[in-house]
C-alpha cells in the first residue's frame, strides 16, 4: 500500500467519520431520551466519553507502536506513535473540557482532585511530554527513542484510569456500559446514541493518524516509499 492509497483512505475514513459525528450529535440534541435526574446537562455524557475513549484508544496505540519501535527501530512505527499521540491529545483535550463543563452541573464544581480526573489530567501532559522529548534532542534517533520509553512506561496509567473508580474512592460513577455484573446500564436510545458517538470519533481518530502518519513521512522525505510489512 503506497502512501497515495493510505492518503485516500484516510481521507474516506475522515468523510465517515465527519458524517458520524453530525448524525450523533443530531441524536444528541432532538433523538435520544432526557436522563430523569441529572436532565439535560446528561447530554454532555455522549460528548465526553467519546472524547475520553477515543484518546485512551489512541494512547493504546502509542503504547504498542513505542513497543515495536523498541524492537525494530522502524521509523515507520515512530511515525504511527507520533502520530496518535496528537490524535490522542485532541480527543483527550475535548474530553478534559466537556468533564468541568457536566462536572459543575452534576457535582456542583467545575473540577475536583478525584482520582479518575486526575489520572486522565496526567495522562494528558504525560503525552505532550512524549511529544516534547521526541524532538527535544539533536540526535533524532534518541529523541524516538526516549519518546517511546516513555509511551510504553505511560500505558501503566490506561488502565489505572478505567479501575480508579472500583478501586480508590471516586465522585465518578461506576462504568454503565462494560460491567463486570451485568450488561449495560442504560436504555436503549442512550445506548445507541452513546455507540454511534465512539463509532464515529474512533473512525474520525484512525483517519487523523493516517493522515498524520502520511505527512510525516512526506516531511522526512520519505514518500516514494510504501507501506511494506516487516
Amino acid at each position: 500500500m503506497t502512501l497515495s492509497s493510505v492518503r485516500r483512505s484516510a481521507l474516506v475514513l475522515g468523510i465517515v467519520g465527519v458524517v458520524l459525528t453530525l448524525v450523533f450529535h443530531w441524536m444528541v440534541f432532538f433523538w435520544v431520551s432526557t436522563e430523569a435526574i441529572l436532565g439535560i446537562s446528561q447530554r454532555i455524557f455522549y460528548i465526553h466519553v467519546a472524547g475520553m475513549w477515543s484518546g485512551l484508544l489512541a494512547f493504546i496505540v502509542v503504547a504498542l507502536c513505542s513497543a515495536m519501535y523498541l524492537w525494530l527501530r522502524d521509523d515507520r512505527l515512530d511515525e504511527v506513535g507520533r502520530a496518535a499521540a496528537e490524535g490522542g491529545i485532541v480527543f483527550f483535550a475535548i474530553g478534559l473540557t466537556s468533564g468541568p463543563l457536566w462536572a459543575r452541573l452534576a457535582w456542583g464544581t467545575w473540577w475536583t482532585w478525584e482520582p479518575r480526573l486526575t489520572l486522565s489530567l496526567l495522562a494528558f501532559f504525560i503525552y505532550i511530554g512524549y511529544l516534547l522529548v521526541r524532538n527535544a534532542t539533536d540526535n533524532p534517533e534518541k529523541g524516538k527513542m526516549y519518546a517511546a520509553v516513555i509511551g510504553l512506561v505511560a500505558a501503566v496509567n490506561i488502565p489505572l484510569i478505567h479501575v480508579s473508580v472500583y478501586w480508590l474512592r471516586s465522585l465518578h460513577p461506576e462504568p454503565v456500559v462494560v460491567r463486570a455484573d451485568g450488561p449495560p446500564a442504560l436504555p436503549p436510545d442512550m445506548l445507541i446514541t452513546l455507540m454511534t458517538a465512539l463509532l464515529a470519533w474512533t473512525i474520525l481518530l484512525a483517519s487523523l493518524i493516517l493522515l498524520r502518519y502520511t505527512a510525516g513521512r512526506l516531511e522526512s522525505g520519505t514518500d516514494n516509499l510504501a507501506l511494506e510489512g516487516g
